[in-house]
């Protein structure tokens, strides 16, 4: 069992280990309202990593984390995860103009 310090690296780690085993691979998630703690774990029965929080803004990174195994999921251990993450997305969206007062 590891904790991982890193956000980036608990997700890497985590979609290495289900595309290595998709069958045996589990996500679980542990809320401890009293400590306001939040515990992400993902094993395989051989391996066995775990993420914990108390921020409020890693609630957004987790429902990144569910939409990318949903996918992995759905489309199978190869699918590309690009759309998923949004990384292309950003850079290829032009910048919005506000639509607030003209000066």
């Amino acid at each position: 069992m590891v904790y991982m310090t890193t956000w980036d690296d608990f997700v890497d780690k985590s979609v290495q280990l289900f595309r290595a085993n998709p069958e045996k691979t589990r996500y679980c998630t542990k809320y401890r309202h009293c400590d306001g703690k939040l515990v992400l774990k993902v094993t395989d029965d051989k391996e066995c990593i775990k993420f914990k929080t108390d921020q409020a803004q890693d609630a957004k990174k987790m429902e990144k984390l569910n939409n990318i195994f949903f996918t992995l999921m759905a489309r199978g251990p190869e699918a590309d995860l690009a759309e998923v993450t949004g990384k292309e997305q950003t850079e290829a969206q032009p910048a919005k103009k506000g639509r607030g007062r003209k000066q």
